[in-house]
């Protein structure tokens, strides 16, 4: 066996305990491979066709070209030919990264909500397309929630933290125990299920530690370790906005669909409301507060780049400018920054950026973005040779598992149990511990613990479709 090899010299009793270990984690890593793959495949496709659509096409299909040719219409003119083409409630101005590029606003209609692309200079509407409705949509609708909602976000949250259990098996046993150029090269002069074993351990060593970030940036979106544990305690603290009064909604409120439009550290945080005398200069005394107005006020705050303006939803709701990486406004993530201004007084009555972040929000604001590969070229070409390596660890796992399973209908061929698993009682507490650190993953980790030790080991029937 090539494992005896890699642990020759070692002495006999030192040999049983570590081959015993080793597969104890070979036999795990296998489980977490049954459930995982297919949904590391899913994640890493769309991820694959959200980042070429976000890249060419921009995420709300923004990136229409425009000829530049004197001066451009003021945004309120560019708004009445939006409307006039798409009657309605304009919801947000998606203002244009350069100024060869359209303007977009976002109009909420009767059927919905719709995009309407406008030429600034010739005061043309480009196109017209419904929200959340594109390719991009249908990705970011798989990847979040398998087109099943809140069950999807379940089932791909157990998913990603057993993928954390499959990478850390996997760096078990794909450690040194010899030669260790040859953990670190694939050995290209082997044949048959020797060359993908090398191949998938080799490559799947050099994206474990971006394959742990991509998971835990996903955990930190998931309905239940992220919205009901992570992102409470990392969220910013409205008590910041002293004097403000504060609305009943949430920033969440803001986002539509499946696509977030707002920071992940203020998803909870609540929105401040709009009919006081609260807040510092934002909008000239004397000037309306319209979108020209808000516009501008971006301008002034040299929210360079992108940004987008979002009206008020409701008689106390407030203007809010936002500058987002998340988004694709910007490259940037310390440059993020979100303002509320009051929709009467035109005053300032919130001004958050990156610095105001907890450590969590921080780490997310920069997480997001890089897990979308929205950071710049750099990002982009690391993620998609990223996520074309996880489809080839996954398959070539799949491939090892069809070479190694015996001929026979009626088996899965796991990796052989130990007769005696050394602290098996530890690998409990274990369990216990990441259930309540990652609820759904820990109880998962207990129920897979429970059927192997007490199912398996002791109905021969079971044991034979396993082994």
């Amino acid at each position: 066996m090539a494992f005896d090899s890699q642990i020759a010299g070692t002495s006999p009793a030192q040999n049983t305990a570590a081959q015993k270990f080793y597969f104890a984690a070979w036999r795990w890593h296998f489980y977490a491979g049954i459930f995982v793959i297919p949904f590391l495949v899913i994640l890493a496709t769309t991820g694959l066709m959200m980042m070429f659509i976000t890249q060419f096409d921009g995420r709300d299909g923004e990136k229409i070209p425009v000829a530049v040719q004197g001066m451009a219409l003021s945004v309120s003119q560019q708004a009445a030919v939006a409307l006039t083409e798409v009657p309605g409630t304009v919801a947000e101005w998606i203002g244009p990264k350069t100024p060869d590029l359209a303007t977009v606003f976002r109009i909420k209609t009767e059927e919905g909500q719709r995009l309407v692309a406008v030429d600034p200079y010739a005061g043309d509407v480009l196109q017209v397309w419904d929200r959340r409705a594109g390719w991009y949509d249908l990705a970011d609708n798989i990847h979040s929630t398998l087109m099943i909602g809140t069950t999807g976000d379940r089932i791909l949250e157990i998913a990603a933290g057993l993928g954390l259990l499959l990478v850390f098996t996997g760096l078990y046993m794909w450690w040194p125990r010899g030669n260790a150029m040859a953990a670190l090269v694939p050995n290209l002069r082997a044949r048959g299920r020797a060359l993908w074993k090398s191949l998938h351990a080799v490559v799947g060593f050099w994206i474990s530690l971006l394959l742990v970030a991509f998971l835990i940036s996903g955990l930190s979106w998931a309905g239940v370790w992220g919205g009901m544990f992570v992102q409470p305690w990392s969220s910013f603290p409205a008590e910041k906005w002293d004097n403000v009064p504060l609305s009943d909604d949430t920033h969440a409120s803001m986002n539509h669909g499946h696509q977030n439009d707002v920071p992940w550290a203020l998803e909870q945080t609540p929105m401040p409301a709009s009919g006081s005398a609260a807040g510092i200069a934002g909008v000239p005394q004397g000037t309306s507060v319209d979108i020209d107005a808000l516009v501008a006020l971006g301008a002034a705050l040299d929210m360079t780049g992108r940004f987008r303006v979002a009206y008020p939803g409701t008689d106390t709701g407030v203007w809010t400018l936002n500058r987002d990486s998340m988004s694709s406004d910007s490259t940037d993530p310390v440059n993020d920054r979100t303002v509320h201004v009051d929709q009467f007084t035109g005053k300032i009555l919130a001004d958050i950026r990156y610095a105001d972040y907890s450590l969590m929000g921080k780490s997310m604001a920069i997480g997001i973005p890089f897990h979308m590969g929205l950071m710049g070229t750099w990002n982009f070409i690391l993620n998609l040779a990223f996520c074309l390596s996880v489809i080839f660890v996954c398959v070539s796992g799949v491939v090892m598992w069809i070479k190694r399973r015996p001929q026979g209908a009626g088996r899965l061929a796991a990796p052989p149990m130990p007769a005696e698993l050394p602290l098996w009682k530890g690998a409990v507490l274990i369990g216990l511990f990441t259930a309540m650190a990652f609820p759904l993953v820990g109880i998962t980790l207990l129920i897979v613990l429970a059927f192997d030790l007490l199912l398996v080991s002791n109905i021969p029937a079971m044991k034979r479709v396993m082994s």
